[in-house]
């Protein structure tokens, strides 16, 4: 009898303190939003978004793609360390989409594609203050091989590949935090690193992605800000945007056999603006609206290309009045899952 008291006794602590970890481990979480929490805890969230569109038409007076589908999915996930006065941040945001149509043989195409990673580590500057000295680690790239589908033999002349380029930024600074809403970091001495494949680097004198004709790195130091702002407006609604600018202190001309064949210098700053909202319908589904832009002076935008009998030719894009703007807008509905 006193055993299976004892084995009771042992089996109801050890249910009342599992309970009591998971309201700390919760009450962690919802403090940390808003205020900078002096804690031991690790707290997680992410969105998994699926969607799908299809259509089929057969003697449609309006005419149309006669069957097409597209698939998409997207990411975004974030794990933190709060030990005390310290924090250790890592957000995760992923997303790739095709497009099969009738009229290319249902030959996937791709409608988005993007890895983007961030890793954080900060030791906040007094016991309620919200500074905090703050390492900083960045990686950028893509899934799989893209190409420009107006090019005549595109499916043989991709224009990127998985970690080419790959974009790698380090940087130690200062970041303003209020909770997990709003973070500002700044550092004035940002190193950013361009991988990319040689043969990407060598079809022109320019180069690619800023980095030299046959070169398959490029080194650079600037200054280097990155703002991020979460809001849930109610649990239906969430909102989320990111802004980094970076300058590049080294920036210069690119010269081949004394020709420039690529401007640039450190007033030629790199921009990301990311924004998306999502808005959930019942438990599962949800309307995901998001518009990236970008622009990056070692990404020029060629407004024609050169055909088979080495004329050039206009590209027939809607959008090329955005010139060197690199623009992303998505419009999806489907399966989304929130932890």
């Amino acid at each position: 009898m006193k055993k299976l008291y004892v084995l009771g006794s042992l089996l109801l602590l050890a249910i009342t303190s599992n309970a009591q970890i998971s309201n700390y481990e919760e009450l962690a979480k919802k403090n940390a939003e808003t205020t900078n929490v002096d804690t031991v805890a690790w707290v997680h969230a992410g969105t998994l978004t699926l969607g799908v569109n299809q259509g089929l038409l057969h003697n449609w007076a309006a005419g149309g793609e006669l069957a097409s589908m597209t698939l998409n999915g997207q990411f975004n996930g974030s794990l933190t360390r709060y030990n005390r006065r310290s924090i250790w941040t890592n957000n995760l945001d992923a997303a790739y989409g095709l497009f099969y149509a009738y009229s290319n043989s249902f030959v996937p195409r791709k409608t988005d594609d993007r890895i983007d990673l961030t890793s954080k580590y900060g030791y906040r500057l007094s016991d309620s203050g919200n500074f905090y000295m703050t390492a900083l680690f960045n990686a950028r790239s893509q899934f799989t091989k893209a190409y420009d589908y107006d090019v005549p033999g595109w499916d043989s002349l991709p224009t990127s590949n998985f970690l080419s380029p790959l974009y790698i930024t380090i940087a130690p600074g200062i970041e303003y935090r209020k909770g997990s809403q709003l973070t500002v970091f700044f550092s004035p001495a940002a190193a950013r690193f361009t991988f990319v494949g040689s043969d990407y680097t060598s079809r022109q004198a320019a180069g690619a992605f800023g980095v030299d004709s046959g070169k398959t790195m490029r080194f650079e130091l600037g200054a280097y800000l990155s703002a991020r702002y979460t809001k849930d407006f109610s649990e239906q609604i969430a909102f989320k945007s990111r802004l980094d600018l970076y300058s590049n202190y080294l920036a210069k001309n690119s010269v081949s056999e004394g020709v420039v064949v690529r401007e640039d210098n450190p007033g030629n700053i790199d921009i990301l603006f990311d924004n998306f909202i999502s808005f959930k319908f019942y438990k599962y589904f949800s309307l995901n609206i998001g518009v990236v832009a970008i622009y990056d002076n070692d990404v020029p935008y060629n407004s024609t290309y050169t055909d088979g009998s080495g004329n050039l030719v206009a590209k027939n894009e809607p959008t090329r009045g955005l010139g060197w703007w690199q623009i992303k807008q998505t419009l999806n509905f489907g399966f989304n899952y929130k932890f």
